[in-house]
């Protein structure tokens, strides 16, 4: 972590106008500091080495080599920083190759503010897990390999209003689909579109399930859900 409060992120993007979105995205973000941009491969290895930040939004598609490239470069080489994908690439190696050099996290272009809170939340509630002076306790160590891995059943943890019986219903219901948005998930569960968004959303918070969005007509982009795995 850096010497501050704020953890420190790099984006890295070679498309100027998504690399400001992302950064605003990480500025509105209590806790997190962006401290460079980057815009190819190369540049950013020596920026990380410059300026050690604690995250690396990181962009698969770059001019110079491949996002996985950087990554693989950087294990190679030592250097443990986080490292969350951010691409449009839905390739399978790719997400597997993302998971092997253990990047955090892996967000699917095009999404919004809240799916990057979500993760980078995730990522500093790790952080300070780690921080203190004693050995990690159990807790301490879920929250470092994600709330997901250690809690015993899918539905556990649910937020106020949601019940077991239904959490599973849709994660099965999200399992069976190679992706589905929140109404068709209504009709397939047998509840209201707005309670299977609730649901959905509650999935892509504890990282079982990522969300796209796509664009299409008039009117804003549908939200589409995949499980993970």
């Amino acid at each position: 972590m850096s010497g501050t409060d704020d953890l420190t992120v790099l984006v890295v993007d070679d498309d100027f106008m998504v690399a400001r979105i992302h950064t605003q995205f990480v500025e509105r973000t209590e806790g997190f500091a962006v401290v460079g941009v980057a815009t190819n491969g190369q540049a950013a290895l020596d920026d990380i080495a410059r300026l050690r930040p604690d995250l690396v939004l990181l962009d698969v598609h770059l001019p110079d080599m491949t996002g996985i490239d950087v990554l693989r470069r950087l294990r190679a080489g030592g250097d443990d920083v986080g490292v969350l994908v951010v691409t449009a690439a839905r390739e399978a190696d790719t997400v597997r190759a993302a998971a092997s050099g253990g990047a955090v996290h892996y967000l699917v272009k095009p999404f919004d503010y809240e799916d990057l809170r979500a993760r980078l939340e995730t990522f500093r509630a790790a952080q300070l897990a780690l921080s203190g002076s004693g050995a990690p306790g159990q807790d301490d160590i879920d929250a470092v390999f994600g709330a997901a891995a250690a809690a015993p059943a899918p539905a556990a943890s649910l937020p106020k209003g949601l019940s077991p019986e239904t959490a599973e219903a849709v994660l099965d219901a999200l399992r069976g689909a190679a992706e589905l948005s929140a109404g068709e998930c209504a009709d397939l569960v047998g509840i209201s579109r707005v309670s299977a968004r609730r649901y959905l959303e509650h999935f892509v918070a504890r990282g079982t399930a990522v969300v796209r969005l796509q664009y299409g007509g008039a009117g804003r982009p549908e939200r589409r859900y995949r499980p993970v795995g």
